[in-house]
């Protein structure tokens, strides 16, 4: 049995998704793996480079674009029986030392549904996607209203990202991103895998949701690290709006499907939870930031 399936969905990021590969292997020779690339109709020739240079590469060429939720499921069917499934985004350089590492983490902590570890964008901050406390109505509105920002440390206020947490330290988390997200299978199978309501954005966290209602813990490990460029393909985070491959109406799309997910997601899991009162007022303000953002 193989000690992880590498799962990544690629949309016209073939450069990116170059390095990325010559990263995984480069460094991933202490665990046995496959590479799994499932291609979501890139129009940049990412396909033609993977069989070319990467013919180990199990790839999936989809005719559509069906989403990441969707062509992450489809991954996880074309996987061997390995322990572990590392969902990894192709704007990511997997370091020396991570794979084996994390691989140990969760062989150790019998408990662990899932866990990541450090991303570190281009600017040399942490991506805080990868931190994450669930958009209670509370948190979002911390969040959104800056209230977080002036109490970065506080448990009342900066809840959304755990802010009061040691970010040197391996502790238990609610949700971390997609980017770099290690799934035990067992727990995967259970949590039913990627909940395939979501196109683009809040799928994660719906995922990690999941998982902690199943009994898992969710693990943030910042003894290693990856490089993560994010939002390469989506083109609508301003860390890396100068590097992006996304088009003007894939930047649109994106947008969408962000505000999308925020309703998916409240929807799902807190409508039968809060008063009529609390949902009206949590749809009026994901239509105004909607709004903000020109949808």
């Amino acid at each position: 049995m193989l000690d992880l399936s590498i799962v990544i969905v690629n949309y016209n990021a073939k450069e990116f998704l170059k390095k990325c590969l010559i990263s995984i292997v480069k460094n991933a020779k202490h665990v046995s793996y496959e590479i799994i690339v499932i291609d979501n109709k890139s129009s940049d020739g990412s396909t033609a480079m993977i069989k070319e240079e990467f013919p180990q590469v199990k790839l999936t060429a989809n005719k559509d674009n069906v989403g990441f939720s969707k062509a992450n499921n489809q991954g996880v069917g074309n996987s061997k029986e390995s322990r572990y499934i590392l969902f990894l985004n192709p704007d990511t350089i997997v370091h020396e030392g991570v794979f084996g590492k994390m691989v140990n983490f969760m062989d150790i902590h019998k408990d662990a549904g899932a866990a990541t570890c450090k991303l570190v964008m281009s600017n040399g901050k942490i991506d805080d996607a990868s931190h994450r406390g669930f958009p209670t109505p509370w948190n979002s509105l911390c969040h959104f209203s800056g209230l977080s920002k002036i109490f970065p440390r506080s448990r009342i206020f900066a809840g959304y990202n755990l802010g009061w947490e040691n970010f040197e330290k391996v502790h238990e988390i609610d949700a971390l991103a997609g980017a770099f997200m290690l799934v035990r299978r067992s727990a995967g199978e259970q949590a039913k895998w990627w909940d395939e309501d979501y196109f683009f954005y809040g799928e994660d966290i719906d995922f990690c949701y999941m998982l902690k209602q199943k009994g898992w813990k969710i693990y943030y490990v910042p003894t290693v690290a990856i490089t993560h460029y994010k939002g390469v393909s989506g083109g609508i985070k301003s860390v890396s709006k100068e590097i992006t491959t996304a088009s003007e109406e894939t930047k649109k799309r994106a947008t969408k499907w962000r505000f999308n997910a925020m309703r998916i997601f409240y929807r799902k899991h807190y409508k039968q939870k809060n008063s009529w009162i609390v949902n009206i007022l949590v749809n009026i303000g994901i239509s105004i930031r909607e709004k903000i953002a020109g949808i």
